[in-house]
């Protein structure tokens, strides 16, 4: 954990599960602060994970789940063929677009959350192997599934970030606010 959720910002559930994505987007944005499109998409350590990549796959990560919940198609398939582009820039694609895709994504979501009537409503998850046949999920599955996999990709950033120029995760949030850390 590198920031704070305060828990006096989190009036119910919602808002909690909101404020833990939102936080973990922010681990994942810092990530590329102040590196250009070609340093973004440097892949330093075994892992062939960029920055870059990164931000981009989240964005269509929480795209695709939101829409799901929504009962829309995803802006983007994927599937076996094309899995890969959503790990690395297209033509045309730079990290501030992605990162603008993300926030214009992240701003649908919490209008979506906050308009539900419940987080108890379902949605069916996709038929594919790894999930259980006919199986429905909440909204805060949705949003818990949302947190774990930024989370995760945070973790991933965070190595990356470090082993392109040493920069880590509690330098880039003193860069943030203006700050030097240590």
């Amino acid at each position: 954990m590198v920031t704070h959720v305060r828990a006096e910002d989190c009036v119910d559930e919602r808002g909690a599960l909101l404020a833990f994505l939102a936080e973990q987007r922010g681990g994942v944005r810092r990530s590329v602060l102040g590196l250009t499109d070609e340093q973004a998409a440097g892949t330093p350590s075994a892992s062939e994970l960029s920055l870059a990549g990164l931000v981009k796959h989240v964005a269509e990560v929480e795209q695709y789940w939101v829409a799901r919940a929504r009962g829309e198609a995803p802006a983007v398939h994927r599937d076996e063929t094309n899995w890969r582009e959503c790990f690395e820039l297209a033509d045309g694609e730079t990290v501030a677009s992605q990162l603008a895709y993300w926030e214009k994504t992240a701003a649908g979501t919490e209008a979506f959350i906050r308009s539900a009537p419940s987080l108890d409503d379902t949605f069916a998850l996709p038929d594919q192997p790894w999930f259980p046949p006919g199986e429905r999920v909440s909204l805060r599955w949705l949003l818990l599934h949302l947190i774990r996999e930024t989370a995760r990709h945070a973790g991933h950033a965070d190595i990356i970030r470090e082993s392109l120029d040493g920069a880590t995760a509690f330098e880039l949030v003193a860069r943030e606010q203006g700050g030097t850390w240590g």
